[in-house]
């Protein structure tokens, strides 16, 4: 049985730290939630709960092994760490093999979104040069849950975006201002559960 709280679970490369600040910027202070930030950043230092707390009204932390996923929080990968998700709603990091030339990566967050919250995830790709996030947001999709992707002809780096459009049939392509306000939404208890 995992937490009863839906998971927004967002996959991005540092080219599209931009598309990410804009989504974290639209999200409610009183958001149902919890949100996992995976950027491809490898084992270098990251500022990345510091910058998305300048422009957001959620409190940013990096996600720590073994804590609760709560809502209204945004846990961030540590560098050179994969996030995991299980239940109940417990994070887990990993320093495991590199998933497609990289670590932390993707793919492994939203499989394990997929299996511990099914239909209470929405996956979100951003902007990579990698296939990073997509098969993980198929996994989202077979499981009931939501695949938004940053439609490839507005992201800065259209690659990830555009294999994860055709990995996740019907994942929802959409221009980064109704992206973001289709994820405030999904916060905001919009979700069906």
């Amino acid at each position: 049985m995992s937490a009863e709280f839906p998971v927004i679970a967002i996959g991005a490369s540092a080219g599209a730290l931009d598309a990410v600040r804009r989504i974290t910027e639209a999200l409610p202070r009183d958001c149902a939630a919890a949100i996992v930030v995976v950027l491809h950043i490898g084992a270098i230092p990251s500022q990345l709960p510091e910058i998305l707390t300048w422009h957001g009204k959620l409190p940013v932390l990096f996600a720590e092994d073994g804590a609760d996923l709560e809502p209204g929080r945004i846990y961030v990968a540590p560098p050179d760490h994969h996030v995991l998700l299980e239940g109940p709603g417990r994070i887990r990091l990993d320093r495991g093999s590199k998933v497609h030339n990289t670590r932390p990566a993707v793919d492994p967050l939203f499989a394990s979104a997929a299996a511990t919250f099914g239909r209470r995830v929405v996956g979100v790709v951003l902007g990579c040069r990698s296939m990073d996030g997509a098969t993980g947001l198929r996994k989202i999709k077979d499981h009931g849950g939501l695949a938004l992707v940053h439609d490839p002809e507005e992201a800065s780096v259209p690659q990830m975006p555009a294999a994860a459009a055709v990995a996740a049939a019907n994942a929802e392509v959409l221009r980064i201002d109704r992206l973001a306000r289709r994820v405030a939404e999904f916060c905001a208890g919009k979700w069906g559960g």
